[in-house]
């Protein structure tokens, strides 16, 4: 396990540093290969439910969004389909350790953090519109289950995975708005460490049964 771990974080390290200041190769290498040492990782958990199964389904479907990236422009459309299955994954899992209670401010606040993201962006997201609305409301409902779970039971394993869940959807949101509104100074490095560290998060849950 050790080993597994520090190799997840070596590699996540090299690829956040090439998306700052790295040749794109490194970047292009160390992204994938950082999500297949999580799979690994996530694979040598001590204890698997059924459900867990669907963070490493997550994984890979994030991974193939990412090859999909590599693609020319017209592949956007598939990469995004492809993150959104991964979000849904992640949902499902997330959803299956909840109770049956309802806290209502946390919805709402996810729905008022959509409004104002979707509003940033709409007029400038063109033929991509309902696509990356669709993967932002995805991502939004993620960190509803997150939260939900960590609220009514406040556990390492429920405070990893909301953790895990708002860096996700904090690297959606500074993605799509650097890409479609502003650049801005280390923007690529902070996508590639909020979804680094996101994921790792998320994959860090199974190891705290």
């Amino acid at each position: 396990m050790l080993w597994s771990f520090l190799a997840v974080l070596f590699s996540g390290w090299l690829y956040v540093d090439a998306s700052y200041r790295g040749p794109q190769w490194q970047r292009w290498l160390f992204k994938p290969v950082t999500l297949l040492l999580l799979v690994a990782w996530a694979w040598q958990a001590p204890t698997f439910n059924t459900t867990d199964y669907l963070i490493l389904a997550g994984l890979v479907a994030t991974l193939v969004g990412d090859a999909l990236m590599l693609l020319p422009r017209q592949q956007m459309l598939y990469a995004l389909g492809a993150f959104f299955l991964s979000h849904l994954l992640y949902t499902i899992s997330f959803a299956a350790h909840m109770t049956m209670s309802f806290f209502w401010p946390i919805p709402l606040t996810f729905l008022i953090i959509g409004v104002i993201v979707i509003g940033i962006l709409w007029s400038k997201l063109e033929d991509l519109r309902w696509p990356i609305c669709t993967l932002i409301g995805m991502t939004l409902v993620m960190n509803w289950m997150a939260a939900e779970n960590y609220f009514f039971r406040p556990t390492d394993f429920s405070f990893s995975l909301l953790v895990g869940a708002a860096l996700l959807l904090l690297a959606n949101i500074v993605w799509f708005i650097s890409h479609y509104r502003r650049r801005f100074s280390a923007d690529s490095a902070i996508v590639a460490a909020c979804y680094f560290a996101g994921h790792f998060m998320i994959v860090r849950s199974l190891w705290l049964y």
